[in-house]
């Protein structure tokens, strides 16, 4: 049987009901399918948010594109769903998002203080996840877990300087005491609200999930079934250097670290019982079964066909530097204090770290 083509691949992702039972079965079994549909929902993913943005997009869909470019430098054109659970659904693990953790990462805090939540998670480092295109296709989506309803949806927008985005979010703006060859003016500056989302746990969702891999969920511990996770995001800001280019030179940005709380449920318990589900890509479940389990260890998923990780400190603090195979760009991500800040663009993993070893703190 011929390949299905890049429509159909993206017809598995928008409408995957409309797509015949036997492009969906030779899909299923075909490596260089599988990967072709990694790519489709890769694409999915940045360009339905690139196109909910409210403000003026040049520069986040830009970032999206130098992002995306690490994967694959050809063109697509795509039509993506740009419905809030979608957009909410490729965040959480989405490998451009915490790349570029100045868009939106997980945190809370405020949120809950008022009510009988629990915090669960809150992110004190960085830990690269590498999986192949072929597995990051049958990652599954949050909601075949259960419910996610977003009540707050995320917003980005630009702000006139650096002192406003101090102001609106609370946080110190990053300042570059050197600019890398190609990285040329001064840069926009552009800020994420807060944003929220909440995930209800379906003991019968991971049971259908388990049986559409060919396996049988075990029982669920005792109070996950409708149990509530609480996801909050923002505030965070970034410095962008564009020039009138359709992609940026750099992005420096920063944002709170995530953190996350539940109805009563500790995060071991949802994280094993998760990955004791048949279905999932044995490679990945065993690397975040290595993870710390007490929730602080935040997975950041790498596309492992297109990017290299490696580690490296920041004024002592540890850090991952993710480079693409094409060479056509670079980023560093790290926590301090409770702080994500990360350093990409256009440029060497040695340029990228001379900028993030080189910042300075506004007040």
């Amino acid at each position: 049987m011929r390949h299905p083509t890049d429509g159909t691949l993206r017809r598995l992702v928008d409408e995957p009901a409309g797509v015949a039972d036997a492009d969906r079965e030779h899909v299923a079994n075909c490596p260089v399918c599988l990967s072709g549909l990694a790519a489709a929902q890769r694409d999915a993913a940045l360009t339905g948010a690139a196109l909910h943005l409210d403000t003026a997009p040049d520069v986040d869909t830009g970032w999206r594109r130098l992002s995306r470019s690490a994967a694959d430098e050809r063109p697509r054109k795509t039509v993506a769903s740009t419905t809030p659970a979608h957009r909410w659904r490729a965040a959480l693990r989405s490998p451009v998002l915490a790349v570029a953790a100045v868009v939106a990462l997980l945190v809370g805090a405020s949120a809950a203080a008022a009510t009988d939540w629990l915090q669960i998670f809150h992110t004190e480092r960085i830990a690269p996840v590498a999986v192949p295109d072929v597995d990051l296709a049958k990652l599954p989506e949050l909601d075949a877990f259960g419910e996610l309803k977003v009540t707050e949806e995320v917003s980005v927008r630009q702000v006139a300087d650096a002192a406003e985005a101090q102001r609106v979010t609370g946080l110190a703006v990053p300042q570059v005491s050197g600019l890398p060859r190609g990285v040329t003016g001064e840069p926009t500056y552009h800020v994420v609200g807060k944003a929220s989302a909440e995930f209800t746990f379906s003991a019968a969702k991971a049971v259908q999930f388990a049986a559409s891999a060919g396996g049988k969920a075990p029982p669920p511990p005792a109070g996950l079934d409708g149990s509530k996770f609480r996801l909050v995001v923002g505030p965070g800001l970034a410095a962008v250097w564009a020039q009138d280019r359709p992609v940026p030179a750099m992005v420096v940005g920063r944002v709170t670290a995530p953190t996350v709380f539940s109805s009563g449920i500790p995060f071991p318990t949802a994280r094993d019982y998760l990955l004791s589900l048949p279905g999932l890509p044995g490679n990945v479940a065993s690397q975040l079964r290595n993870f710390s389990s007490d929730g602080t260890t935040l997975p950041l998923f790498i596309p492992a066909d297109e990017m290299t990780t490696s580690s490296a400190d920041i004024s002592g603090v540890p850090a991952t530097v993710l480079t693409s195979k094409t060479g056509v760009m670079a980023a560093v991500v790290w926590v301090d204090k409770g702080v994500v800040t990360a350093v990409a663009g256009s440029m060497s993993a040695d340029e990228v770290l001379s900028v993030a070893r080189g910042l300075r703190w506004s007040r």
